[in-house]
């Protein structure tokens, strides 16, 4: 019996091992970019990457959006998607707050415009929308208040909702740290909400944080440091600095973040367990 029970310990850890590799082998390697890359680059990129970002609105400081009216073409390549939506920074909120439209009222606005805008798009319900917060650390209360009353009228019209938030941790004092992906999760939790996928970026590189840089070789999803994440954005294009001097080389000489099947158009990086992450297929 003593024999049989050493060999069946040993086979569990074969196991174990196997599962292990094989869920870092099935990690997908996408991007995301403010502006369509055009049909030639993409289906040049396809054996490279699994998925990309897919834009409803106008991207962050963009006054146009040219992913519109893509979905059937970008579908047809086949990849899949991470669909966005550019939600309110905190200036924008306290604006709209002082002509009276408080931050949930506007979060639910915006999150029901997400949803009309995924319709029109084509994008099935069930489908991940992710909310860009761009701004960083413990949200604020109007910026909670904004991103949860987005989240939570997206669940109400029959999608997911999601959030591309910050997973580095801020340093708060008195040893505490915190990330917007935490945060996020423990307001949703402590208030009963609908649950809310996690789109993190951490670009932070050894051996400060977790991020490889610009490498085409796609890591764990589990060392992105957000035990809950779906999908870990590793390098921005253009790098940060203060968080990339360790890997600066794997970054090209402007700052920018390539891959050779796209010459000339810089890129977001992402890892995902998921081909699909928004599975807007």
């Amino acid at each position: 019996m003593q024999v049989i029970s050493r060999k069946f310990r040993w086979f569990l850890l074969a196991l174990t091992m196997g599962a292990s590799t094989l869920v870092h082998a099935q990690g997908k390697l996408g991007f995301d970019r403010n502006d369509y890359p055009g049909d030639a680059a993409l289906r040049a990129a396809k054996s490279r990457f699994a998925f990309t970002g897919y834009w409803l609105n106008n991207p962050p400081g963009e006054t146009g959006n040219t992913w519109v009216g893509k979905r059937t073409t970008v579908r047809g390549m086949g990849y899949g998607f991470l669909i966005l939506w550019n939600g309110k920074r905190d200036a924008q909120i306290k604006a709209a707050a002082k002509r009276g439209v408080k931050p949930e009222q506007l979060g639910k606005r915006e999150g029901t415009a997400a949803v009309a805008a995924a319709k029109r798009e084509g994008f099935p319900a069930g489908a991940v929308i992710f909310v860009d917060l761009e701004e960083g650390g413990r949200l604020l209360e109007e910026q909670r208040a904004y991103a949860l009353g987005w989240t939570e009228a997206v669940a109400a019209a029959g999608y997911t909702p999601g959030a591309y938030c910050s997973g580095q941790p801020v340093d708060e004092g008195g040893g505490v740290h915190i990330t917007t992906a935490e945060d996020i999760s423990t307001w949703v939790k402590k208030l009963k909400l609908h649950e809310v996928v996690l789109w993190v970026w951490q670009d932070t590189c050894a051996p400060a944080g977790p991020a490889p840089g610009c490498v085409s070789n796609a890591p764990r999803l589990s060392d992105s440091g957000t035990q809950n994440a779906t999908v870990w954005q590793f390098a921005q294009s253009p790098r940060r600095p203060e968080n990339t001097a360790s890997c600066a080389k794997t970054y090209a000489t402007d700052g920018e973040c390539y891959v050779p099947e796209m010459p000339g158009i810089h890129l977001d990086l992402n890892v995902s367990n998921s081909s699909d992450p928004s599975r807007g297929r």
